[in-house]
């Protein structure tokens, strides 16, 4: 069964009716929005390989994660696969990343960070499950089962590392929050469309999370000894505020997004990271929602549409940009803008009181 959530809809619920049309500057602002997320879109299709279906890196390889991104920009903005002007490349570029796929569960084709394209490939593929025909929705939940499986296998289990994860499944390199996030969102949409995910591996994820809380900052390490960033603490809010009412604006929660809001730490052209930051600290933020987002929001839009190169696709010199290349950054930033699309369901919320 196809998914509702597609083009036509879409062309009828515009970014414009989803917030307050009080101000005249308010309504203009959101449909300079719409605009940038289809010129974006736009730009993404012509980026796609046309022959393998996959979209590349900086140094042009083929990517899962990147491709995984892209995807899920399209589902963001109401897309789905084999219907409507974008149906076909969502499809195809699915079925590559079910190609990737080792007779092991593991998806990736970079052993240097397999876990990073591991986890975004399979958080697209449990976000994408419901909203295709029964022939490759059946495909992609065999493969998720496979690669739940990798998750749980891959979480540490020793010491301070206990619940995280990092770059590779075998336990070589301790964890770190970053890769950590990835799993946690891969774990909770598997289980949302009913994958075997264990309590246990949740909890022990979120201890780990709040073991990386700096109570002096309110943000987050990187590791349980490291610095915090704005990267991490968007991750490590996100994680929680998606990982069960228990952990729902808990005060760690509550306290990193007031990191995020602080003037200093709001979105910035040249943050360090800073299309991993400016896509988690919009789902952070718009998880918390009240003051949270109604602050973080206006930023974000100024410098995304400030950032937008004429073709319509974004860019940078950050750290992530020139690892993830042109799609990486455009995928990212049309996440950020269609946070509040409320498509993808590892991302919807429900409306929350604005103060604990």
């Amino acid at each position: 069964m196809k998914s509702v959530a597609h083009p036509a809809i879409f062309a009828a619920v515009s970014f414009a009716a989803l917030v307050p049309c009080a101000k005249g500057a308010e309504v203009d602002r959101a449909a300079q929005v719409d605009r940038a997320v289809e010129r974006g879109l736009e730009t993404l299709q012509v980026m796609q390989d046309k022959t393998e279906g996959c979209w590349r890196d900086r140094h042009n390889r083929p990517h899962p994660a990147v491709t995984g991104l892209a995807v899920m920009a399209f589902l963001s903005a109401g897309h789905v696969p084999g219907e409507g002007r974008y149906g076909p490349l969502i499809e195809k570029a699915v079925r590559w990343v079910l190609r990737q796929q080792k007779d092991n569960g593991l998806i990736a084709t970079d052993d240097a960070q397999e876990m990073y394209q591991h986890g975004i490939a399979t958080l697209m593929l449990a976000e994408v499950a419901g909203s295709t025909d029964a022939e490759l929705a059946r495909s992609i939940r065999k493969a998720l089962v496979k690669a739940v499986r990798v998750i749980l296998k891959a979480q540490r289990s020793n010491g301070g590392d206990n619940g995280g994860w990092r770059y590779h499944v075998a336990d070589v390199d301790g964890a770190d929050i970053s890769v950590t996030g990835w799993q946690v969102m891969a774990l909770r949409a598997a289980r949302n469309l009913g994958c075997d995910v264990p309590s246990s591996a949740i909890d022990r994820a979120v201890a780990y999370i709040k073991r990386c809380h700096d109570k002096g900052s309110g943000g987050f390490r990187y590791q349980t000894g490291g610095g915090v960033t704005v990267a991490c603490t968007g991750t490590s809010v996100l994680a929680l505020e998606i990982c069960g009412k228990a952990h729902h604006r808990s005060d760690e929660a509550l306290s990193g997004g007031a990191y995020l809001i602080a003037k200093q730490n709001l979105p910035r052209a040249g943050q360090e990271w800073f299309y991993y930051s400016i896509y988690y600290g919009s789902q952070a933020a718009f998880q918390l929602g009240g003051n949270y987002w109604t602050v973080f929001r206006p930023t974000m839009h100024d410098v995304l549409l400030g950032m937008r190169s004429g073709g319509g696709f974004w860019d940078g010199q950050t750290g992530d940009a020139q690892q993830g290349g042109r799609a990486y950054c455009t995928a990212m930033a049309l996440l950020a803008l269609t946070v509040e699309y409320r498509f993808l369901p590892i991302y919807q919320r429900g409306e929350e009181p604005s103060e604990k």
